[in-house]
C-alpha cells in the first residue's frame, strides 16, 4: 500500500513539473517571437528578460545617437528616471535594519536645521518614501527653468521646493514627488556622514554588482550612453535631443544605468543581498494607492492583475524605463528606452505584453 502511495505521488510530482515546464516554454516562446518581431520603429533601447536568475534575452532596438547613426546595444547606459527612487528606498531601510533611524519619527530629528519648520517637525521618513508627505515634485514645477549645471550635490536640490507650501496635511493624501527622497538622501547623509553618491556606490552598487551604475555631472562625456530623444510633450514636432531637460541625478531620479545592472539590483534585493528579509518584506508591504498601483517603499506593488507585481517605472523627456518583477512565476523584465512614444508603442507596448502575457488578466 506504501509503495502504491509513493508511486501515485511521484506520477502527480512529475505531471505537475511537466506541466509547468510546458506552460514556461511556451511564454519563453511567446517572448521569443515577440521580440524577435520588434523592430526599431516599434521601441528604442533595451530589454532583458530572466527567468530564475537565469537570463533568457537580450536585445536592443534603435540609435544610441541618431546625429551619428550609432545602434544601441544591450550594455548601453540610459538615464533611468525615477528608478532611482528604489535605490533611495534600499538605503534609507539599510539604516533602519542598523536602528540609525526610525521611520515614524519627525524628520526634524535627522534634519534639525531643515528651514521649513512644518515640514522638520510632522513629516515622518514614511510619508517621504509613500508620497504622504504633502510634498510637490520639484522636477514638473521649478526644475526646467532653472540652469541644471549647478546641481552638484544633494542640498543643492533643496531651493526648488524647500519654500514650498504643503499641497496636503503630511499622511493625509499621495502626491507622487521627489522631494520627499531628496529629504531622504539628505538624511542618509546626516546619519552616515558620507556623500549621499558615495554611500549608494559603497553600499548599493558594489553590493549588486552595478557597475554600470551613476550619477553623471551634466556635462560629463559618457562612455556607451544612449543619448534621449523627446517631442517635449508636442508629437507633431520633430523629437530633439532631451539634454536640456536633465541634470545630475539626485535621490529623486536620473541616474544611469543598463538593463542587466538594473536586473543584478533587482535579483540582489530578492535574494536578501541588500536588505534582510524583514526589511524586503516591510519594503513591499502595500502601504497606499497610487494613481495605479499601491506603493510600498520605493516600489510599486501592482495588484490589477491574476499575479501581483512588483518594480518601479520611470519617465522623463526622452527617458523611460521600468524594473518589472514577478515573484510568483519569477520572472524579471528590465527595460530602458531613449526616445518618446505614445501609450501604443514603445516602453509602454512591451511592458503591456510582458505584464499581461506573464501575469495574466488586466482588471478594467
Amino acid at each position: 500500500m506504501n509503495y502504491i502511495k509513493f508511486s501515485i505521488s511521484l506520477i502527480i510530482l512529475f505531471t505537475t513539473l511537466n506541466f509547468f515546464s510546458q506552460d514556461n516554454s511556451q511564454i519563453n516562446s511567446k517572448i521569443h517571437s515577440f521580440l524577435s518581431d520588434l523592430t526599431s520603429e516599434d521601441f528604442s533601447g533595451a530589454i532583458l528578460v530572466a527567468k530564475n536568475d537565469s537570463i533568457i534575452e537580450h536585445r536592443a532596438y534603435g540609435l544610441a545617437s541618431k546625429e551619428l547613426n550609432v545602434k544601441n546595444k544591450i550594455d548601453m547606459k540610459f538615464n533611468i528616471a525615477s528608478i532611482t527612487k528604489s535605490f533611495t528606498a534600499v538605503a534609507i531601510l539599510q539604516l533602519y535594519e542598523q536602528r540609525k533611524i526610525d521611520l515614524n519619527t519627525p524628520i526634524g530629528k535627522y534634519l534639525k536645521d531643515y528651514p521649513n519648520e512644518k515640514v522638520r517637525n510632522s513629516v515622518t521618513i514614511d510619508q517621504l518614501l509613500t508620497h504622504t508627505a504633502g510634498l510637490p515634485n520639484f522636477y514638473v514645477t521649478n526644475f526646467l527653468e532653472k540652469c541644471k549645471f549647478k546641481y552638484k550635490q544633494v542640498k543643492d536640490f533643496l531651493p526648488l521646493f524647500v519654500n514650498d507650501t504643503l499641497l496636503s496635511e503630511p499622511g493625509t493624501q499621495y502626491h507622487y514627488d521627489a522631494a520627499g527622497y531628496v529629504l531622504l538622501g539628505l538624511i542618509i547623509e546626516k546619519v552616515t556622514g558620507e556623500n549621499y553618491y558615495d554611500y549608494l556606490e559603497k553600499n548599493v552598487f558594489e553590493k549588486a554588482d552595478m557597475s554600470n551604475t551613476t550619477a553623471f555631472e551634466i556635462d560629463a562625456i559618457i562612455e556607451n550612453k544612449a543619448n534621449g530623444y523627446t517631442f517635449a510633450g508636442d508629437t507633431s514636432k520633430p523629437l530633439k535631443n532631451n539634454i536640456y531637460y536633465l541634470s545630475k541625478a539626485s535621490p529623486g531620479g536620473f541616474h544611469y544605468s543598463t538593463v542587466e545592472d538594473l536586473y543584478n539590483f533587482n535579483k540582489s534585493l530578492f535574494n536578501y543581498k541588500l536588505l534582510n528579509k524583514k526589511s524586503v518584506d516591510l519594503m513591499i508591504e502595500p502601504k497606499v494607492k497610487g494613481y495605479n498601483t499601491h506603493l510600498g517603499y520605493g516600489i510599486d506593488v501592482d495588484q490589477r492583475y491574476d499575479e501581483p507585481i512588483l518594480g518601479h517605472s520611470g519617465g522623463w523627456y526622452g527617458v523611460s524605463g521600468e524594473i518589472i518583477y514577478f515573484p510568483k512565476s519569477d520572472y524579471t523584465i528590465t527595460i530602458l528606452s531613449n526616445v518618446d512614444t505614445d501609450s501604443d508603442s514603445g516602453k509602454a507596448m512591451v511592458t503591456d505584453f510582458f505584464k499581461t502575457l506573464i501575469a495574466g488578466n488586466f482588471e478594467q
